[in-house]
């Protein structure tokens, strides 16, 4: 299954993302997969993905869509988020420590710790696009640990 979602770059609309995801998801697997675990941790990947474009990628331009595609290959997600923001510098990235007490930051550290693969590509298309790539295994991750 292939299918995408072009959305307002507003944070009224998280709920909408989230329901097309789990809902799209849903239809297509079934009982296969361990729903409570994986929607919480859908929610919280995608809730940080589409409020991270919203809040900085288009922050001066909120007329601008956000771009949601979903690709689904048995129990295999991948989920990318593209914006038309300057983008973010990867080499710059501190992860944020328990005694640093800082507010922000932690949206790369989570997106990490809860899929199998985070890339991060800037200006990749002719529209000079940001795309971020999630992916994961939604069977796998309901037997496994966390990651640590």
């Amino acid at each position: 299954m292939k299918t995408e979602l072009h959305i307002p770059s507003e944070l009224r609309f998280l709920n909408i993302v989230e329901n097309w995801l789990l809902g799209c998801l849903e239809m297509d697997l079934g009982e296969s997969v361990d729903w409570p675990r994986q929607s919480n941790r859908l929610r919280l990947v995608l809730a940080e993905a589409f409020s991270n474009v919203v809040r900085h990628a288009h922050r001066d331009r909120p007329h601008l869509p956000v771009l949601v595609r979903l690709e689904l290959k048995e129990e295999d997600i991948c989920l990318e988020v593209w914006d038309y923001g300057r983008g973010y510098n990867l080499d710059e990235y501190m992860a944020p420590t328990p005694e640093a007490m800082q507010e922000g930051g932690y949206g790369w550290l989570i997106m990490n710790r809860l899929m199998d693969r985070v890339e991060y590509s800037l200006q990749v298309d002719m529209e000079g696009r940001n795309c971020l790539k999630l992916e994961a295994n939604l069977v796998d991750k309901s037997k496994e640990k966390v990651k640590s």
